[in-house]
């Protein structure tokens, strides 16, 4: 497994074993996964490009607080409707409003990350990928709803999962919409010392 050098550990801000995943692929296995608490409410006319980029960096800060001599990555992925940022689903009525906005039309799927240095270098990118969902019926959407694979989902939805099936056509990063795009974060590391293949 790669890592940064012995004097700089790496730290995964997040709780998600989605990006653990992920950054797996690349050969990379963090010293440290720290799950960070930050406001995740989106200012006052935030659009859901500058929401993505905006968290992702104060994950990475937060989680500097707490280890300040490691490698920071962090990540935040934000799905948007227009200008509007669709919220994580936490119950079924939230979940449903989600599902029912997407429904046949497109949308737009931000994921930004952050490295941050312990120098105070902070690192950034952001992927964005356009989505197009399938006109549900609400035979499918209770069929998704029941299976719970929305619980704690940007938008409502993960497209590793059944909702994939929805997906007539994606453009983009199909790792950015999971929740850590690969290509942006492998530059990122490689740009912060990490080596990579």
């Amino acid at each position: 497994m790669s890592a940064p050098a012995a004097d700089q550990p790496l730290v995964l801000a997040s709780a998600s074993p989605r990006r653990l995943e992920l950054l797996a692929r690349l050969g990379v296995k963090p010293d440290r996964v720290l799950a960070t608490d930050i406001d995740e409410s989106p200012l006052k006319g935030e659009l859901p490009r500058a929401h993505a980029v905006r968290l992702a960096a104060a994950k990475a800060r937060a989680a500097a607080a707490l280890a300040p001599d490691a490698l920071i990555l962090s990540g935040d992925t934000v799905v948007g409707v227009g200008r509007r940022i669709l919220p994580k689903a936490e119950d079924e009525a939230t979940a449903r409003q989600c599902l029912a906005l997407l429904s046949g039309r497109r949308h737009r799927v931000f994921s930004a990350i952050a490295v941050l240095s312990p120098d105070g270098t902070l690192r950034e990118a952001l992927s964005e990928t356009i989505v197009r969902f399938k006109r549900l019926s609400a035979e499918e959407m209770e069929a998704y709803i029941a299976g719970g694979d929305w619980r704690g989902k940007a938008g409502g939805y993960a497209i590793q999962g059944a909702a994939e099936g929805f997906c007539q056509w994606l453009s983009g990063s199909h790792s950015g919409v999971v929740g850590l795009p690969l290509y942006e974060t492998r530059r990122l590391l490689r740009a912060a010392g990490v080596a990579l293949g």
